[in-house]
């Protein structure tokens, strides 16, 4: 009877062990590197207007800028510039940098494309932060004519296409 006990009192001890465990474990500091990008198309004006929400340190870190100083806005859109391209039906589309804002962890970015009428298919370029973070991952997500479309971009897959 009191061997039972013990065995029963030695096995609950054994897995609250590896309850306390996994639960201290949980509470271990994991960054996550990405960024997410809306895209929505704006019939009247023929326009694709570009919504990118980036941590604000993930940014800082890789533009080599405090996000308070003066040129930080400068340093975002030569960034964005370098680092997200937009191919129309095959044809490259010049991006236009319309603002960006900080807001406590995230920046927002703010850019177009105009001239686009119709879109058979859209290719874009994401290598935001792939370069300073192995593991980023990027996600686009396209409204176009009642068409929604997700992209998603990360090293070794820094070019994705969709049709419409």
């Amino acid at each position: 009877m009191i061997v039972n006990l013990l065995i029963k009192m030695k096995k609950l001890l054994y897995i609250s062990g590896i309850l306390t465990f996994f639960v201290l474990m949980s509470f271990t500091y994991v960054d996550f590197f990405s960024s997410m990008t809306k895209v929505d198309y704006i019939d009247g004006s023929k326009t694709l207007k570009f919504t990118t929400k980036i941590n604000t340190s993930h940014i800082s870190d890789a533009i080599k800028i405090n996000p308070n100083t003066a040129g930080f806005e400068a340093e975002v859109k030569r960034y964005v510039n370098n680092n997200f391209d937009v191919y129309i039906n095959g044809s490259p589309k010049t991006i236009t940098f319309t603002g960006s804002q900080v807001s406590g962890e995230t920046v927002w970015v703010y850019f177009e494309t105009g001239g686009v009428s119709d879109i058979s298919t859209m290719k874009i370029k994401n290598t935001i932060l792939l370069s300073a973070f192995p593991k980023q991952f990027n996600v686009v997500s396209i409204a176009y004519k009642g068409s929604q479309k997700v992209m998603n971009f990360q090293r070794g897959k820094e070019v994705n296409e969709v049709s419409f």
